[in-house]
């Protein structure tokens, strides 16, 4: 997503749009390069995991190399912001977890949960990241806040929105008997369920007729998820645990007359879930209130922009918009909302003329959301969820002066 350097027109491509005959070209890739950000400073801290073996280790690891980066840098374990790249073969789940665990609230985290990467960062031995034994599982723009930042320098800020486009049906469900397999296409869950207050197990095949039934007419878009209310215990390394509620959405890949069979693993037995759907309507609805936030968000920076101009002064500086980012899933755009520039309205309705760019995703990154969103359910607010389905990740990059 971005300007089109020809035409000048601001443009959401799909990446499908650039393959040819259903093949990914290799050669190509979106850049992003990190440049000057007044009184923040910026590294690519990696996450090497083991291609065999135990891998929870390396994950403590890659959390305390960003607690020690940061703390390097501004004398706070918490960076202001990560931007986040996972690798496509990788689970991203529990290195959410213990990241989401491990930072403070005010740590905002956005990125692509699946994807293919390169990186480069000033520590060389960090750029050997293809090896028999480990690969590049993730990778994290870290931006810490400068505590030796020269005088007079202003104050970089992030400020992230989510705009969900799942809606949830039919009722709560509680897992009774949970299976892992592992094959060579990947690991799946087989699970049975009961409807929460109800003592009846119910196989796959029924559970989805129920839902089918309730989605009868739902046009297009069949994708069906489930979101698992998780209670996990996290802790890094020696560290105090503490527990945390987690919601985790899992792909439903079918069901028979014994099981619901479910993309990924992790759920065990209690624990409660529910399904959601792509839904247009709701992402429209989602989308737009956004847009009206960063509305709000503008109106207050302008005002206070106008008192500093006539020479009226608070507590607060004055702040101005730097550009923003977008991360959005591969399944919305114009199919999905049958009208183009859907994603990027927000941004194109309140800061015109200002830079932003954003990119197409298989599974959304965002924590840390400091714009209010209305229209979040029960679940959204009371759970801790970081890896989203269908939704658009967006973020704001504010800059306050110094006062004078």
């Amino acid at each position: 997503m971005g300007r089109d350097a020809v035409t000048d027109e601001h443009r959401e491509v799909m990446l499908e749009e650039y393959w040819v005959d259903g093949e990914s070209n290799p050669c190509n890739g979106i850049i992003l390069t990190v440049g000057f950000l007044p009184g923040l400073k910026v590294d690519a801290i990696p996450l090497f995991q083991p291609r065999k073996g135990c891998r929870a280790t390396m994950v403590d690891n890659f959390v305390m190399d960003i607690k020690d980066y940061a703390t390097s840098i501004s004398g706070c374990a918490s960076p202001v912001g990560i931007i986040m790249f996972g690798d496509e073969d990788a689970d991203q789940k529990p290195v959410m977890e213990k990241l989401d665990h491990a930072m403070s609230s005010d740590t905002i985290i956005i990125g692509d949960e699946r994807a293919q990467f390169l990186y480069r960062n000033g520590v060389e031995s960090r750029n050997d990241y293809e090896s028999s034994e480990y690969f590049s599982a993730a990778v994290a723009l870290v931006f810490a806040r400068d505590r030796d930042k020269p005088c007079g320098t202003g104050e970089i800020q992030f400020h992230a929105a989510l705009s969900s486009g799942v809606s949830a049906v039919g009722p709560r469900y509680k897992a009774v008997s949970v299976k892992k397999i592992v094959s060579g296409t990947g690991h799946t869950t087989w699970l049975t369920a009961r409807r929460e207050g109800e003592h009846e197990i119910q196989d796959g095949q029924r559970i989805l007729d129920d839902i089918n039934n309730e989605l009868v007419n739902q046009v297009g878009h069949p994708d069906l998820y489930i979101g698992v209310t998780e209670q996990r215990r996290c802790f890094i390394g020696s560290q105090k645990s503490r527990v945390m509620t987690f919601l985790v959405f899992h792909g439903v890949m079918g069901g028979d007359q014994e099981y619901l069979f479910a993309d990924g693993v992790g759920i065990r037995t209690g624990d409660y879930f529910q399904f959601y759907h792509p839904d247009p309507s709701a992402a429209l609805s989602s989308c737009s209130n956004v847009s009206k936030n960063f509305r709000n968000l503008n109106l207050d920076w302008s005002s206070r922009n106008c008192l500093h101009a006539r020479g009226v002064y608070d507590n607060v500086c004055n702040k101005e918009l730097v550009g923003g980012f977008v991360f959005s899933c591969c399944g919305r755009g114009e199919s999905f909302f049958e009208r183009c520039n859907v994603d990027s309205s927000p941004f194109l309705d309140n800061f015109p003329g200002f830079p932003m760019a954003g990119i197409f995703c298989r599974g959304e990154i965002g924590r840390g959301f400091s714009v209010f969103n209305a229209d979040e359910g029960q679940e959204e607010r009371t759970s801790h969820c970081c890896l989203h389905v269908y939704s658009a990740v967006y973020l704001l990059v504010s800059y306050t002066p110094a006062h004078p």
